[in-house]
């Protein structure tokens, strides 16, 4: 079953990522900081930049944006333990999409983004990133936001590794009511929540 499908899933508890609860992200990411010496810094810099401080110096660039008080993210715990990551901020946080030929602006509108996912081994394929991410559109519609985008990847018949599986799967945007915008990629749709259309949409179903 691919990453981020539907098992029950189990009680988890979300937070957002504050300097107190660093250590425990390190819990969670571990010696390889997540995957690769990333320290989820992939989206925030250069590619150059990112390559030359893999690893440590990245560790340290992440942990510098946690102090200065911004929360860049979710942590999703299980008994009191971290278990799941998602990567979540203002679009004009991450570099990275405004340089890519795939993921550019759509347009003008202000959006928040939810970039990345990271789940503990022994918990994946058990619903938590499809938890992570209804949590991520509480949490940026809490704090104003008009419109969440998502950047997942859409399979192909054969399936798709964890690894390649980052930033989320397009079905588990759909189930959380993100709708495809645009498509410069056969495997990397742009997806958005909307979320006076979504309030909408609730208030019909009444």
């Amino acid at each position: 079953m691919p990453v981020g499908t539907s098992v029950p899933p189990p009680a988890l508890e979300f937070h957002p990522l504050t300097p107190e609860r660093w250590r425990d992200l390190e819990t969670l990411f571990g010696e390889r900081g997540a995957s690769g010496g990333c320290w989820c810094m992939w989206f925030r810099t250069k590619r150059s930049e990112w390559q030359r401080q893999k690893g440590e110096g990245n560790r340290r660039a992440f942990k510098g944006i946690v102090d200065s008080g911004q929360a860049p993210g979710l942590l999703a715990y299980a008994d009191g333990q971290p278990v799941g990551w998602c990567a979540v901020a203002p679009r004009e946080s991450y570099s990275a999409l405004e340089r890519s030929r795939i993921l550019r602006r759509v347009d003008a509108a202000p959006v928040w983004s939810v970039v990345c996912f990271f789940v503990a081994k022994p918990w994946r394929r058990q619903g938590v990133t499809s938890a992570l991410l209804r949590a991520a559109v509480d949490y940026c519609r809490g704090r104003g936001a008009r419109v969440i985008e998502g950047y997942p990847v859409e399979p192909g018949p054969g399936g798709m590794p964890d690894a390649f599986a980052y930033t989320g799967l397009a079905a588990s945007f759909r189930k959380a009511g993100f709708v495809e915008v645009l498509r410069r990629s056969e495997r990397r749709p742009i997806m958005r929540y909307v979320v006076a259309e979504a309030r909408a949409a609730a208030g019909k179903r009444r």
